[in-house]
């Protein structure tokens, strides 16, 4: 024990024991637990929620021949480990890159393509390189490299994609990645939703079978080296469970919450190492509302003019964002707004009103061709924000924070060792993939390296 202290727990009835505790059924819980088990260790894995997958959470509709996807729904780039699983689940993956549009004068325009000056700009930049600075301070920088109009799209992307607050955001960061192959030129979907991804990590446990319990908050975790004691509730009775090691997979903004938070873990002693690292880091907000019509209106407006078109854009609109279920034809277009307009357009408001809000938007692009609400038969929507077990959609690293993500995800006495998109290093930040890295990163940790 650290200090030559006594054990703190001790054995009770009630008591689960095991190899390694994993907290969190995430991608990056799952993807760590899967690997453990392989490697013949005992594994208790334990959820909050009543289902796996986390901040992934794929539902099906009688009438909607897509999935209806309430949190991660793209591939971005490569993404080898995630096409890998999706192929184990005998999932095939769709291309959804398409044609943009965009309003312009009243009317639904041909996006202009922008993005290679922007990636332009950003790569090998000698200001960039010297020292980090906002992204905003960054884009007034390129005041004579980029036109207005391109520095207001690489803004909006930020804030879009990136769910970033640009004000805050680390330049250097968001060029690494914008440069990199997270948006490369290939842009995806599972054709059968990301739940077809859990089930091949939940099958890849052959080797042994973590024992699950779902519907379990983990409200404390006290530990000192190689001595883990976990507590919280099960079915409104107390249970703990102790483990050499443990690998903690939650959400950054559930770590970083103040301990009497609902939903948040506390831990004993404080994991103050990692302090830094949470402050240089930031869960970004988003809207992500689902519309359903009774007919896919759009792909039928000016004969047919933009029945490929993936993406639409409102430009100045409180929810700015659509897109469709291209290449499938489906009667759902996926409302999208991010960063500090998500922040600002949810606050205070139900449900129901941010959906009239995104109709409201919606009915700027179409407006003199169809009567929008007169089609909509319903909507879907899941609040990421008040989510007491993520809190946020997905994380960005702010100003000066380089090495965050590294610092955030390094083990603890060889006792705590850290999962989750926030802690992946490969440049897959905020996504599925850079999850399940960071999953089996942890995993390896744990085996030794």
């Amino acid at each position: 024990m650290r200090n030559g202290a006594a054990p703190f727990y001790r054995r009770t009835v009630t008591d689960t024991s095991c190899d390694v505790i994993v907290i969190g059924a995430g991608a990056a819980g799952l993807a760590a637990a899967a690997h453990l088990a392989q490697a013949g260790r005992e594994v208790l894995l334990l959820e909050a929620r009543d289902r796996l997958g986390g901040r992934i959470w794929t539902r099906r509709e009688a009438g909607v021949p897509v999935p209806i996807e309430l949190g991660a729904e793209f591939i971005h780039g490569s993404a080898a480990i995630t096409r890998s699983l999706l192929a184990q689940a005998g999932s095939p993956v769709v291309d959804a890159a398409g044609a943009h549009v965009t309003l312009e004068e009243g009317e639904p325009q041909p996006r202009e393509p922008s993005w290679p000056n922007i990636q332009a700009a950003m790569r090998g930049n000698a200001a960039l390189a010297a020292h980090d600075m906002s992204f905003d301070d960054f884009l007034e920088q390129l005041g004579g490299i980029l036109s207005a109009e391109e520095r207001q799209r690489a803004r909006t992307m930020a804030e879009g994609f990136d769910a970033a607050d640009t004000a805050r955001a680390s330049a250097r960061a968001l060029a690494a990645e914008w440069t990199g192959d997270t948006l490369g030129d290939t842009t995806s979907r599972p054709h059968d939703g990301y739940e077809a991804l859990l089930a091949a990590l939940i099958a890849a446990r052959h080797g042994g079978r973590p024992r699950l319990r779902l519907n379990s908050p983990v409200r404390e975790v006290r530990w000192a080296r190689h001595a883990v004691e976990v507590s919280g509730e099960f079915l409104g009775a107390p249970f703990t469970a102790t483990s050499p090691r443990a690998v903690v997979a939650v959400p950054l903004a559930v770590l970083q919450s103040p301990p009497e938070a609902v939903g948040a873990v506390r831990f004993t002693p404080g994991i103050d190492a990692k302090r830094t690292a949470l402050a240089e880091l930031a869960s970004g907000p988003v809207v992500k509302i689902l519309l359903r019509f009774a007919s896919a209106f759009w792909e039928e407006l000016d004969h047919g003019r933009y029945r490929d078109v993936s993406f639409f854009h409102a430009p100045g609109a409180q929810i700015p964002t659509f897109w469709t279920c291209a290449p499938a034809s489906a009667p759902l277009l996926v409302a999208w707004a991010g960063g500090p307009r998500a922040r600002a357009v949810a606050a205070g408001v139900s449900p129901q009103q941010l959906a009239a809000t995104a109709m409201q938007s919606l009915q700027r692009l179409f407006g003199r061709h169809v009567d929008i609400r007169a089609q909509l038969e319903g909507y879907y929507y899941h609040d990421w924000q008040q989510d007491p077990f993520a809190r946020g959609a997905y994380s960005y690293v702010l100003v000066g924070g380089s090495e965050a993500r590294a610092h955030l995800g390094r083990p603890l006495e060889d006792t705590l060792f850290f999962a989750g998109e926030a802690t992946d290093t490969e440049g897959e930040g905020g996504t599925v993939t850079g999850a399940l890295h960071s999953g089996r990163r942890a995993a390896h940790e744990v085996l030794g390296g």
